[in-house]
């Protein structure tokens, strides 16, 4: 099934968790001068027009990275909004970057860009976005199964993004699968899977398999906008962080609260910040 198309989604309050996360790793990253790899599993299109036919329909932004359009914001968020307002010159919250995107402005010269994308439309914007980039390739192709023949790469430093739609049961299995097998081919890498709280059966079970499947160290991180209640769609997001920065849990213990206040949908929103597995 290839329905999921994220230009209805893009900027929501799942995307600026998913994209500080991703960024503050990248950022920890480039600490070193060597050069490391940076995998998307799922990349989707890599950019995308707020003033589309698809977000008229939803605005999900507007709940989302609008909210901390103007103002200041936490230390931790900087190069992320920073990279928006780059790629929005005039001021005017018009294009929101994917993650693909977001790698490609935080990542340096000699770091590489490893992408895959299966939707036909999807990827032929991706391969045009990225066309000019020699640090980059672009496959279309399942994301696990690139993977897999990804690793271990020639760089030991870097890290996967696993962030897929979700549309299939199997695919939470799979999330599981690619995690496990992927630390045996690179024990170095870091893996930051992404998901959605819709159905808590589905985060539990992610949770229980990743919490005993002998992994290292293992961050989970959850913004949740509305009270979970199973029936009525995405009411939060997480993202579980295998091999973690050692700053991570310290940054988003930071941001977390700010980011409940400035995204919340009601009172009873909320955060989550815990490890499944203890750092080792």
């Amino acid at each position: 099934m290839l329905s999921y198309r994220h230009s209805f989604h893009a900027g929501n309050h799942a995307d600026v968790l998913k994209h500080a996360v991703q960024s503050l790793i990248l950022q920890s990253l480039k600490v070193k001068d060597k050069a490391f790899v940076y995998i998307d599993t799922h990349a989707g299109a890599g950019c995308y027009d707020l003033h589309s036919k698809e977000m008229d329909k939803t605005g999900e932004y507007l709940e989302g990275i609008k909210r901390l359009w103007e103002g200041s914001v936490p230390a931790a968020m900087q190069a992320y909004l920073d990279t928006l307002r780059r790629l929005n010159e005039t001021g005017e919250l018009s294009q929101y970057p994917g993650s693909p995107l977001l790698a490609k402005e935080l990542c340096r010269p000699q770091d590489r860009l490893l992408l895959s994308e299966l939707h036909p439309a999807d990827f032929g914007l991706l391969q045009e976005l990225f066309t000019k980039d020699r640090r980059t390739k672009v496959h279309k192709i399942d994301g696990f199964a690139q993977l897999k023949g990804a690793l271990p790469p020639i760089e030991r430093r870097g890290m996967v993004l696993i962030d897929p739609p979700y549309e299939l049961n199997h695919e939470y299995a799979d999330v599981v699968k690619a995690v496990v097998d992927g630390i045996k081919r690179w024990a170095t890498g870091t893996f930051a899977i992404w998901y959605p709280v819709v159905h808590s059966d589905d985060v539990d079970f992610l949770q229980r398999k990743l919490s005993n499947a002998g992994l290292p160290g293992t961050l989970q991180i959850e913004l949740n906008v509305v009270q979970g209640n199973n029936r009525f769609g995405m009411t939060g997001s997480g993202m579980i962080v295998v091999n973690p920065p050692w700053k991570l849990e310290q940054q988003m213990n930071e941001l977390l609260p700010w980011l409940v206040d400035k995204l919340g949908q009601s009172p009873e929103a909320h955060f989550k910040l815990r490890w499944l597995s203890p750092p080792q």
